[in-house]
C-alpha cells in the first residue's frame, strides 16, 4: 500500500494507516458530516442535490452526478469504477462516462467479459469543474465525504481508479500511474487497481501507453474479481 501524503489530518475512514492524508476545511467536514448521516443511496442522492461546498461548481453546474448503481442495486457490488469528474455530457444527462470516454470504457469492459450495466460507477468530484478543468486540491477534499459515503454503502469487492485524480484519492498526492498500475493495493482495507483515464487513452491514440495499460489493466481486474476466468 502506498505510503500516506504528509501535512493531513483525515483518511478516507479517518486518521491512520487506512488511505492517503488529507487537509479538511470547514466546508468539507461539513460534507462529511451530511454524506455519514445518510442511511442509504437514495439519502445521500438527496443530501447530495443540494451541496453548495464548492460555490464554483455548484455556480456552473447543470446536474450533481451522484453516480451509477449496478442493476442489482446496492449488494453485492463486485466492482466499483472511480473516474475525476463529470463531463459535459455527463453533467447534462446527469450519470457519469456517458460521453466518448465512457463509450470506449464500455467497449474495453466489454473486450474482459465485464458489463457496464453490473458495475457501480462513480467519481472523485461530482459536479462539472468548468472547462472540464482539473478538479482543484480544495474540491477534491470538501466532496470526499460523499464518495467516502458511497463506498461505504456500497462496500465493493474491488475498486478501480480511473486516471491520476482518481488514484491520489486512494494512494495519496504524489502518486504515478506509470509506477502504481498494473497490480493490486490494498487501501483501509479494499483491493484497489490504478490505471489510466480513458480520455488519456483517446488523447494519447490507439498506439499510446494509456489504451494498452488501460485494457491489461481492467483485464486485471477481470482476473481478480474471477480468477478461475483466467
Amino acid at each position: 500500500m502506498s505510503g500516506a501524503s504528509r501535512g493531513g489530518a483525515v483518511g478516507p475512514r479517518g486518521p491512520g494507516p487506512g488511505g492517503p492524508r488529507v487537509r479538511l476545511d470547514a466546508a468539507a467536514l461539513a460534507v462529511a458530516a451530511t454524506a455519514g448521516g445518510c442511511a442509504s443511496w437514495d439519502e445521500v442522492r438527496g443530501a447530495a442535490a443540494g451541496c453548495v461546498a464548492c460555490p464554483e461548481l455548484a455556480a456552473t453546474r447543470n446536474t450533481v452526478v451522484v453516480g451509477d448503481l449496478p442493476a442489482g442495486g446496492l449488494r453485492p457490488v463486485r466492482l466499483v469504477l472511480v473516474g475525476e469528474a463529470p463531463g459535459a455530457d455527463e453533467d447534462r444527462v446527469g450519470r457519469p462516462f456517458v460521453g466518448r470516454a465512457g463509450r470506449l470504457l464500455d467497449e474495453l469492459l466489454a473486450e474482459v467479459g465485464l458489463a457496464r450495466a453490473e458495475i457501480a460507477v462513480l467519481n472523485v468530484l461530482q459536479c462539472r469543474p468548468p472547462g472540464n478543468r482539473a478538479p482543484k486540491p480544495a474540491e477534491v477534499a470538501r466532496c470526499r465525504g460523499w464518495l467516502v459515503r458511497k463506498l461505504d454503502l456500497l462496500d465493493p469487492g474491488l475498486v478501480c481508479a480511473l486516471g491520476r485524480t482518481a488514484a491520489a484519492w486512494f494512494l495519496g498526492s504524489s502518486v504515478r500511474l506509470a509506477a502504481v498500475r498494473g497490480r493490486v493495493h490494498e487501501v483501509d482495507g479494499r483491493r484497489v487497481v490504478a490505471t489510466y483515464h480513458p480520455s488519456a487513452a483517446i488523447r494519447f491514440g490507439p498506439a499510446g501507453a494509456p489504451l494498452a495499460g488501460l485494457r491489461a489493466d481492467l483485464a486485471l481486474v477481470a482476473g481478480v474479481l474471477d480468477p478461475a476466468a483466467g
